[in-house]
């Protein structure tokens, strides 16, 4: 949507009250250093009478404490406001009413070839053949509400570097909102576009929520499967074409090229997601265009779907829907199983034998509220991080005692010849010993 001279208006009466906020601690800090200086020196300014004067001061000092904390917090809030500002019109053209992720980029399979041939230092494919991917996640700038929900995010976090770094692949943590215009789930998009452009060397970016983990260290993407796809998701095309279900696709994980397709995938999926009167009423669209949606403000999830139906003919034949192993498992069918699974089954599989996905949709661990139980959540996310997490201290001969215990134990007896099974112990999709 189009910021002209109401934003620069806007932007003026930031800077006025941040200006006028700045005089107001200045005072007010000039304030508690009479106030420190006349409880430290004994120097009595207001009264003769010294301890209901120590009285005051102690309790004027927690006022104005508090008031400086909120002042600030204004500041803070007025100068993300104006950051946003700023970047909303650097996004959007002043008199285009059509949302925009950006300038229009042409010709980016060409221009991309042609800078990969002048800088050979940067190729296309990584050491061991296969085409560079960029494993690309996310959260809040801002604290979750308690440290539970930090605590699994660091946790969620730990588990996509570890299969970034057993499977030689580049990874990206995202703290920041690129677009004031499209949040919480809709921020994944311009995010990748950025990351498409500022890494041409980049061949797959693959996109992970926060609240998935990796539960199959020793899958590797078939990523040689995909070699005339540019979108490779996972779901269920007799759902999508058959029950136009709004969940027969699922965006939590997926995979998508680095190409000119993709760009302009991006840009064709992105207008339902401006927050305000577009996503409210481009989600009235969705809940009538799409079997079982509930009424709320348009998703990106349901805004693919609608996407991909509405214009089959245009992005479905570089499009892979990927049913054949979990790309996105659903946790709630899957975490009381993994001891069955432990016991039956190895790693490698990446199907419902041992998935190699597990997506606690629903939950928001870093939320207030959650279509299920934050106690049940967060339980069924140490189950499964402890169990992918398993397959690593393997490697050292470790493991947790329980799925449900962050204590480990050693499993392998020590050797002053550690090399000698070093083979075996790199062989990730070996059976886990119970």
């Amino acid at each position: 949507m189009a910021v002209g001279g109401g934003g620069a208006r806007a932007r003026g009466n930031k800077q006025m009250q941040r200006t006028f906020n700045n005089v107001k601690i200045t005072l007010i800090c000039g304030f508690i250093t009479l106030l420190v200086l006349r409880g430290t020196l004994g120097i009595n300014l207001l009264s003769s009478d010294s301890s209901s004067s120590s009285t005051l001061s102690a309790a004027d000092a927690a006022r104005l404490v508090e008031d400086i904390d909120r002042v600030l917090r204004d500041i803070r809030s007025d100068s993300d406001d104006d950051d946003n500002l700023l970047i909303t019109n650097s996004t959007n053209s002043s008199n285009n009413h059509t949302y925009t992720l950006g300038p229009k980029v042409t010709r980016w399979n060409s221009k991309r070839r042609q800078w990969l041939s002048r800088n050979r230092g940067f190729p296309s494919h990584a050491v061991n053949g296969k085409p560079r991917t960029l494993l690309v996640t996310g959260s809040q700038p801002s604290p979750c509400s308690d440290a539970a929900g930090d605590h699994y995010l660091l946790k969620s976090t730990k588990n996509k570097i570890d299969y970034a770094r057993i499977h030689g692949i580049e990874i990206i943590h995202s703290m920041v909102n690129l677009d004031a215009s499209l949040t919480g789930y809709w921020s994944k998009l311009p995010l990748l576009r950025r990351l498409m452009l500022s890494h041409p060397e980049i061949e797959w970016l693959w996109w992970m929520d926060s609240d998935a983990l990796f539960t199959d260290m020793g899958f590797t993407l078939p990523l040689e499967r995909y070699h005339t796809s540019n979108l490779v998701i996972h779901g269920y095309p007799e759902l999508l074409f058959g029950k136009r279900s709004w969940i027969s696709l699922n965006t939590g994980s997926f995979l998508i090229r680095n190409c000119q397709w993709s760009l302009e995938l991006l840009d064709a999926w992105a207008p339902m997601g401006p927050k305000g009167p577009i996503r409210d009423e481009a989600g009235k669209v969705l809940t009538a265009s799409l079997t079982g949606r509930p009424a709320f403000e348009a998703d990106d999830q349901s805004a693919l779907i609608h996407l991909l139906l509405t214009e089959k003919e245009k992005w479905m034949e570089k499009v892979y829907i990927e049913d054949k192993y979990f790309l996105h498992g659903f946790w709630a069918g899957l975490v009381d199983k993994y001891e069955e699974m432990m016991e039956e089954n190895h790693p490698g599989l990446g199907d419902e034998r041992w998935p190699f996905v597990t997506h606690f949709v629903g939950c928001k661990p870093c939320g207030s509220s959650g279509d299920y139980p934050k106690e049940k959540c967060l339980n069924g996310m140490e189950r499964a991080f402890n169990f992918a997490d398993n397959q690593v201290l393997r490697l050292y001969g470790f493991r947790h005692r329980s799925l449900t215990s962050a204590r480990v134990r050693r499993v392998s007896n020590w050797t002053d010849r550690p090399l000698v099974n070093k083979e075996a112990a790199l062989k990730m999709d070996a059976k886990i010993e119970t």
